[in-house]
């Protein structure tokens, strides 16, 4: 290994990427990362536990910023307003990464198990989101109901947004997508 640099843990990431995109999640290994971000392969477990968490490292600080949103959102907000504040904290989070967005998506659309993984941490979201809307007093169901409607709009409007002709911005699409789910529920 040559000189120290810095930012191992986004290099390692970065190197994950695009070797998962070149080869396969599958056909990738751990030594192949980090011998591409230039590092060993105890640096790469000192950040990460297995080569899938490169993907998904990011997820605890999306749940922690979309939980504090709705968590903060004004008293006399409805719990699907409630959901739009998180909504649109999110997309503040992605607007200057949506080419590793893409990427990130179609890597984990192409594996089995990243879609298993990816499953897990939205059901682990939208669990943290429903006990949010309960702390705001929201009853049940309607704060598990409001809570995965919400993840379904996070969803539709991810994939929307990771579209390589989608030009407009996260929260745009976010919101368009909001909007669409109040008008199904509306009966419009």
């Amino acid at each position: 290994m040559g000189r120290w640099q810095p930012d191992a843990r986004g290099r390692m990431a970065k190197a994950a990427l695009e070797l998962y995109s070149e080869r396969g999640y599958e056909q990738t290994t751990v030594a192949e990362i980090a011998r591409r971000a230039g590092l060993t392969e105890r640096t790469f477990f000192r950040h990460y536990a297995d080569k899938r968490e490169v993907l998904f490292a990011g997820s605890g600080e999306l749940e922690e910023l979309f939980v504090r949103a709705v968590a903060e959102a004004p008293e006399s907000a409805a719990p699907i307003d409630a959901l739009g504040v998180g909504l649109d904290a999110v997309s503040e989070l992605f607007e200057d990464r949506r080419e590793y967005a893409r990427k990130r998506q179609a890597v984990i659309t192409a594996n089995a198990e990243l879609l298993e993984r990816e499953l897990i941490k939205l059901a682990s979201l939208s669990a943290a989101l429903a006990d949010t809307l309960r702390r705001r007093g929201v009853a049940e169901p309607a704060a598990s109901l409001a809570a995965e409607a919400g993840l379904a709009v996070f969803k539709v409007g991810f994939q929307r947004w990771v579209l390589v002709s989608e030009e407009r911005g996260m929260a745009q699409v976010m919101r368009e997508s909001l909007d669409e789910l109040k008008a199904v529920t509306a009966g419009a």
